[in-house]
């Protein structure tokens, strides 16, 4: 009998569509493997490029886990051997069209005892969206085995400059001066051995836990964005909060919120960042073991 995988998975941009299809090469097409890849639908479809202001009116909802909806999936199956899910981070958390669907009862009737591979492509910070998915996988029943990242190639620096040009131009490079945003082609080709592995797995019959992906290299763990992550996920979630409740008021009076959350945000990464950049580096010698721990967390279940 045919193993059955599901691959859910919603690319705005279609990078990480590009990365998903990497990753299922080996897949696709391997004897005794059936691939059930489902791309999800937003009812109303979140423009690519964004736009300044619907970019940050997003950002609210995506942070409390209150997505728009989708069109429901179509699913072949009621049961699968393994699902991946592959997402995107929308301000630290899964993008709205994957926590939609994780928050469906087609994703509960789906994933209840279910193995769980995530797939994530991002700009460089993917800990909090993780930890959000690891809550919403936990809650449908799920068991999560493995976790694949890629993540830009520029670096955390220019990717601050990168990344939003390429949001709002929908250009890769939009100034020749700087790197190209987005993750590197031989990144998104090296997604496939992770593939390969879970096809060897499934062909064999090899038990789907922990253990899989692991001694792979699939995520690496920067240390140094870790407390910066927790920082900016608090911020994230008090200003949401805020927005979410004066657009109950007026819908300016929300769009005024946002404004004064994008001057906070700005005064923040020109400030704050970098000088918390250089405390950590002052103090690493006295927190290694500290981090240590945290870097193993946060790298489980796959590890570095």
């Amino acid at each position: 009998m045919n193993k059955r995988v599901l691959v859910v998975s919603y690319s705005q941009s279609g990078q990480l569509a590009r990365l998903k299809e990497s990753f299922l090469r080996d897949v696709r097409g391997a004897e005794g493997i059936e691939v059930d890849d489902v791309v999800l639908r937003p009812q109303r479809p979140f423009a690519f490029p964004w736009r300044f202001l619907p970019f940050f009116d997003a950002f609210p909802e995506t942070v409390h886990l209150q997505p728009a909806p989708i069109e429901p999936p179509k699913l072949a199956h009621e049961r699968y051997d393994l699902v991946v899910i592959a997402y995107s981070v929308w301000f630290l958390s899964p993008a709205q069209p994957v926590t939609a669907f994780l928050q469906s009862e087609a994703a509960r009737r789906v994933l209840r005892d279910t193995p769980v591979i995530t797939l994530i492509g991002c700009r460089n910070m993917w800990l909090m969206a993780q930890e959000k998915m690891k809550r919403l996988l936990a809650g449908a029943g799920a068991r999560l085995v493995g976790n694949v990242v890629k993540i830009d190639q520029c670096g955390s620096a220019a990717s601050f400059i990168t990344t939003p040009l390429w949001m709002f131009t929908g250009k890769r490079q939009a100034v020749s001066w700087l790197p190209p945003a987005g993750i590197s082609e031989a990144e998104i080709a090296d997604a496939a051995r992770f593939g390969r592995r879970v096809a060897e797995a499934l062909q064999h019959d090899e038990a789907l836990d922990e253990t899989l992906l692991q001694r792979m290299g699939a995520v690496k763990t920067n240390e140094r964005l870790i407390s910066g992550e927790r920082a900016a996920q608090r911020s994230f979630a008090v200003w949401g909060r805020l927005a979410m409740a004066a657009g109950r008021v007026s819908p300016l009076l929300r769009r005024l919120v946002l404004c004064a959350y994008i001057v906070f945000l700005l005064g923040i990464i020109l400030t704050v960042v970098p000088i918390g950049a250089l405390l950590k580096t002052l103090l690493a010698p006295l927190r290694r073991e500290k981090m240590r721990r945290e870097r193993e967390y946060y790298a489980a279940p796959s590890g570095e």
